[in-house]
């Protein structure tokens, strides 16, 4: 993986599975105008990033480590060379997924145990010494080997800042929380189809909508979304898909494009990007695309370009996207053995 030492500009940093052979957490240059990515470093201080988020000012790196015993880290960012700012704090939760910002806390979607877990920051924006509470999920569905628990997968603040959102694979269901005492507590958990286990969700600019990924069948759940009393309404289900996948599909990754009126989704099991086009009745299916890759577990959009972390085949891949149509063209790749995310500075 070639480096360059350079200084300025917009950054990527991408995750990867170090247990797989990754490189850790990777910073690179982003190319004005063409999107293209060049590796400037790599650190491999903290295990299996799978997940990275960054602080509204830019300057601090959250990321969350999946491994068994589960853990947060805070890295800052000033320079090509993220540096931690102390030792990564323990979430007391199992194979935690994502990672989100909400409310002066880093929060963390535990999948091996089904829990969320808030560790408290600091003014200066690291992590306080130890978890200031935890939620586990309860419940379970309808997939035999899949959902036989809570699988807690992502966790997010919504666009308001009002509430956190936990989306769990194993229960079927999203979770609208707030925190009590420093502790997530649900205000309201929402059922979704059995058996479709939702996987990620991302919210429309409107702050009306929100569209939730589901893993265990090629589809997204349309949502109607009120801030003001945290309550999310399933409406449509819609297939990422043309037809039906030859095996399981294991849709990943789902983003909005900033004028919303597109939604991108990622399937892992097909090598796909598909595109669907919002209108007043939902989602439409517009194309399906190759990833470029293998695997594409991740998706990241920056300033007209779609991104995708391919773990499997060991790279990023990025589209310039048709601004009519939504439908992106592959434009090039860069080797980040088995990356996971990628967020942009």
């Amino acid at each position: 993986m070639a480096q360059h030492g350079r200084a300025g500009g917009r950054r990527a940093y991408i995750g990867s599975f170090t247990a797989a052979g990754g490189p850790g957490l990777v910073t690179a240059e982003v190319a004005p105008g063409s999107g293209a990515l060049t590796v400037l470093s790599a650190v491999r201080d903290v295990p299996d990033l799978s997940c990275l988020a960054l602080s509204s000012d830019g300057r601090t790196l959250y990321a969350v480590s999946e491994t068994a015993e589960g853990a947060v880290a805070a890295y800052r960012v000033t320079g090509d060379r993220p540096e931690l700012t102390g030792a990564p704090v323990r979430v007391g939760g199992s194979g935690p997924t994502h990672l989100g910002l909400y409310a002066g806390h880093v929060l963390t979607a535990n999948y091996g145990c089904g829990s969320v877990t808030a560790v408290p920051l600091r003014p200066d924006g690291t992590l306080g010494a130890a978890p200031s509470g935890r939620l586990q999920h309860t419940g379970s569905g309808p997939h035999d080997r899949r959902q036989r628990g809570p699988h807690a997968h992502q966790v997010l603040s919504d666009p308001s800042g009002r509430w956190a959102v936990s989306v769990d694979l194993g229960t079927d269901s999203v979770r609208v929380c707030t925190l009590v005492d420093g502790t997530p507590a649900v205000h309201r958990e929402i059922a979704l189809r059995p058996g479709s286990g939702p996987r990620h969700l991302a919210f429309h600019p409107d702050g009306a909508h929100a569209y939730v990924v589901n893993e265990l069948t090629p589809t997204v759940t349309v949502c109607r979304w009120d801030a003001g009393n945290g309550s999310l309404k399933p409406l449509t289900e819609v297939p990422v898909l043309p037809g039906a996948p030859a095996g399981d599909a294991y849709p990943s990754g789902v983003v909005v494009s900033p004028d919303g009126r597109f939604v991108w989704t990622a399937t892992r099991g097909e090598d796909v990007l598909s595109v669907l086009a919002v209108g007043a009745d939902g989602l439409r299916l517009v194309a399906t695309v190759p990833c470029g890759g293998h695997w594409p577990r991740a998706l990241a959009l920056h300033e007209g370009f779609l991104y995708a972390a391919n773990e499997r085949s060991g790279d990023v891949t990025w589209f310039a996207v048709d601004e009519a149509t939504g439908v992106p063209r592959y434009d090039g790749s860069v080797r980040v053995t088995a990356a996971s995310c990628v967020v942009f500075r």
